[in-house]
């Protein structure tokens, strides 16, 4: 990507974070840029092929992991989940009004996962301190999240990954670690699990080990690793180990992406 291009990019993701922010973030809306339309799209043909025991929702830190234009990502990706019949189905940009829109219309509809992986939050945060109402207000749409794959997806175990800490802005640490502790309030332990590896990510003031995130916001391989590390002994106990072959749908990627080929 060049230089001009990666600044439209860049500047029509920070334009949707923008106006996420005066959404409500338990609110179902769409995203309605072209791009986004198609990768819903997308999305829908891959939740209609089934297969898929370990579904993952998110925002662009989930959708990377597994995205075909993230080549050496997408190889970490399946080097931890083959045989666990993985579906990726996270999109960038998104804050939870975005994702719970989604899964509202068609991308959770019958595929019937037996775990669901969740990570959402850190585009309703954004690089502004959250306040008691903001911080509120992002638990309530991840809390709407977890009651429409609860309600799609009633026999799926969740596992609800705690936001990530982020030093684009460290003052908005104190606010991520506000809603981490909601969110833990908000699991059983049974039908809804808890994960925090931040611990791992970064040391006690939130400050990130190096290496673990190439922006300070999204994660490197080092960071996916640790994920992956929290993730697998979770996965184990509720899918059993991964089988040698694996029948989930294909990976998918940006649609610009592919256009720019």
């Amino acid at each position: 990507m060049n230089t001009f291009r990666r600044f439209v990019t860049t500047a029509a993701l920070l334009a949707c974070v923008a106006l996420a922010q005066a959404q409500p973030a338990d609110v179902a809306a769409p995203r309605t840029d072209s791009n986004s339309r198609l990768a819903h799209e997308q999305l829908l043909a891959k939740a209609k092929q089934g297969r898929i025991d370990l579904y993952f929702v998110g925002d662009s830190i989930t959708r990377r992991w597994g995205a075909t234009d993230y080549p050496e990502f997408l190889a970490h990706w399946q080097k931890n989940f083959h045989g666990w019949n993985a579906g990726n189905f996270g999109w960038g940009a998104d804050s939870t009004q975005h994702i719970l829109w989604r899964l509202q219309n068609g991308e959770l509809e019958g595929v019937n996962p037996k775990v669901i992986v969740l990570l959402a939050g850190t585009n309703n945060v954004s690089r502004t301190p959250p306040d008691e109402a903001k911080i509120a207000g992002i638990t309530r749409g991840l809390k709407a999240i977890i009651d429409t794959c609860r309600a799609k997806a009633p026999r799926a175990t969740l596992v609800v990954t705690a936001i990530f800490p982020r030093n684009d802005n460290p003052e908005v640490m104190p606010g991520i670690n506000r809603i981490n502790e909601n969110l833990a309030r908000l699991a059983d332990g049974k039908a809804v699990r808890f994960l925090n590896v931040n611990d791992r990510l970064a040391d006690q003031d939130g400050r990130l080990f190096d290496g673990m995130m190439g922006d300070k916001l999204h994660p490197s391989l080092k960071g996916y690793e640790v994920w992956a590390a929290g993730l697998k002994p979770v996965l184990t106990e509720l899918l059993g180990p991964p089988d040698a072959t694996d029948s989930a749908p294909p990976p998918t990627g940006d649609p610009s992406a592919a256009k720019k080929k």
